[in-house]
């Protein structure tokens, strides 16, 4: 008499064999090494993100046009975000694939559709992986001079402090794009250890600004900027425009991410949601713990100036460097999303070289060449940041409405879908790695989703506006009395010019009534602190003005004008 028994049940698959099969589903084989945790997913998307980096650069950008009340414009653009993120998540979950907006735009629309959103996309990110690294300049030489190696004044506006920005970008992008193709671990682990040193020193710069406040939160009702409060919060948007993007960065990573389907959702909207509160936190406290809201100082150098001012040199240098770890961290971090955006459509043969473009070392298991044209890339565009900062910031404006764009990309599609009855479109039992299901909106996902659209389309357009110049009275100013001779006494003399009052200490006007047709000349550190050209004339005396010298100063800020050269009037 034999005995049968039922065969024993299979050993549940390892993650790898799992995620293998999962990639096989979608046509591809597993190349990169996973190897990634939840917490690394998150520094992905929250380095991109990296509010040290980004509040530190557009501060004063906001602050000068809309003043105070610019800070509402951060809630506002988050609250969009997440309804763009929270459509993002549910894609990451059924779509865990490397280049993640080009493949949700692909699969939701079409090849062609796809092909266009990708190349926005990979066109953005070069861009602004060129912006991170220029950032360097903003607080390495106000650390330690010697970190100005050009020489000369390391003001962004100035040839030495262009000359000086590039250069610190160049050894910056030569190290991340080392680290890129060196080992996804080593790459992962420098995410990490820079994500938490930028987590940790947001909340000390933090807790520090709200204890030596100035003043009460009542003031974020101020506006100081141009053209009124609605125009002044349109422009001051543009700061949380740029500050609150790259999230989907964690989705870039699905390949290299242990149990994509379950973590990716999560770490895209953790990752935004902790940049957006700390971000918010840290515009809220430069305002209220800024020495002054009126000399001009705030919207012209930024929070620098309020960390050095408020809390000591000292311990502004300390924290300048935590600032300046998250710049090299957040330049790695966009570096390495812009590289999996490229191997992904060279996999898919949407790109010129596709089959080099789409080789993956087998000893390291990352796409050396992606990483090495990304890096080449930004790094000619920081050298175009050399020869002209206002080309470069004209690029770099255009590239943030393109990222917006991209991102309209998939959530437009994503929409069509829902409003056909064809989404959610799930896999095979709609279930995670854990068997648990994926990450839904539900029934509000209609509604999440058409917001999303249209808040897209919304930011892609204020985006694509240039920033506006100061308004002018007249095409030309007046000019009354004769040139000013050379001063007497000690004291510098004060000249006006179309009833704007100039020092000619800075030679920067301080009140402007009427304005200048002078053109703003751009900081290195896209886009920085705008500053205005300032042209002097000097003069012999009772003779009229002889010579002219054009001088940039990083103290005037963009809503005032400039003295014209040969018309100044003594006062």
């Amino acid at each position: 008499m034999t005995v049968t028994t039922d065969p024993a049940p299979p050993p549940p698959p390892s993650a790898g064999v799992a995620d293998d099969g999962t990639l096989a589903a979608f046509g591809y084989r597993q190349e990169l090494r996973r190897q990634m945790g939840r917490y690394a997913s998150f520094a992905a998307g929250f380095s991109f993100i990296s509010v040290l980096t980004t509040v530190f650069q557009f501060f004063a950008f906001g602050y000068s046009f809309g003043g105070p009340l610019f800070l509402w414009t951060w809630p506002a653009v988050l609250a969009g975000q997440l309804l763009v993120a929270a459509c993002f998540a549910e894609l990451a979950a059924r779509y865990p694939i490397s280049g993640a907006v080009y493949q949700w735009s692909t699969r939701l629309s079409g090849p062609a559709f796809g092909w266009f959103t990708g190349w926005i996309m990979v066109i953005g990110q070069v861009v602004v992986v060129a912006a991170a690294a220029l950032a360097l300049q903003v607080v390495l030489p106000a650390i330690w001079s010697g970190f100005q190696l050009a020489g000369g004044d390391p003001a962004p506006t100035t040839t030495t402090g262009a000359a000086n920005a590039a250069l610190l970008a160049l050894v910056l992008l030569v190290l991340t794009t080392v680290v890129n193709v060196v080992d996804n671990r080593v790459m992962s682990a420098v995410n990490r250890v820079g994500v938490t040193a930028e987590i940790i020193g947001a909340v000390l710069i933090v807790v520090l600004l709200f204890t030596h406040a100035e003043r009460g939160a009542g003031v974020t009702l101020r506006t100081g900027g141009q053209g009124g409060p609605v125009a002044a919060l349109l422009v001051g948007s543009f700061t949380a425009a740029y500050v609150l993007i790259g999230f989907d960065s964690a989705g870039e990573m699905s390949e290299e991410t242990r149990d994509p389907r379950r973590t990716a959702p999560r770490t895209i909207l953790g990752a935004l949601a902790a940049a957006g509160v700390l971000g918010g936190l840290l515009l809220l406290g430069g305002v209220l713990a800024a020495p002054s809201l009126e000399d001009g100082r705030l919207a012209t150098e930024g929070l620098g100036y309020v960390l050095t001012s408020s809390l000591g040199s000292g311990v502004g240098r300390a924290l300048l460097a935590d600032v300046a770890v998250a710049i090299c961290v957040a330049t790695l971090a966009i570096q390495t999303a812009g590289t999996r955006m490229l191997f992904s459509m060279a996999r898919d043969g949407m790109l010129p070289l596709s089959a080099r473009l789409a080789k993956v070392s087998p000893r390291t298991g990352m796409p050396f060449a992606p990483a090495l044209v990304v890096g080449v890339l930004a790094a000619a565009l920081a050298l175009l940041n050399l020869a002209s900062p206002e080309a470069f910031l004209a690029i770099g404006t255009t590239c943030i409405a393109m990222l917006y764009l991209a991102y309209a990309g998939v959530t437009a599609p994503m929409l069509v879908r829902r409003l056909r009855g064809q989404w959610p479109a799930t896999d095979a039992d709609g279930r995670d790695e854990l068997g648990r299901p994926l990450f839904s909106l539900g029934r509000w996902g209609l509604p999440v989703n058409a917001l999303a659209v249209a808040y897209g389309l919304l930011m892609t357009v204020i985006c694509s506006c240039r920033p506006p110049t100061p308004a002018r009275r007249s095409s030309r100013p007046r000019a009354s009395g004769r040139a000013p001779g050379s001063a007497s006494g000690g004291s510098p003399p004060r000249r006006s010019c179309s009833r704007r009052t100039c020092a000619s200490s800075r030679r920067c006007c301080r009140s402007a009534p009427t304005r200048s047709r002078w053109r703003s000349s751009t900081p290195a550190a896209f886009p920085g602190s705008p500053s205005w050209s300032c042209t002097t004339a000097r003069s012999t005396a009772g003779t009229g003005p002889s010579t002219t010298s054009r001088t940039a100063f990083r103290t005037c800020a963009w809503r005032t004008g400039c003295c014209r050269p040969g018309r100044p009037s003594s006062t």
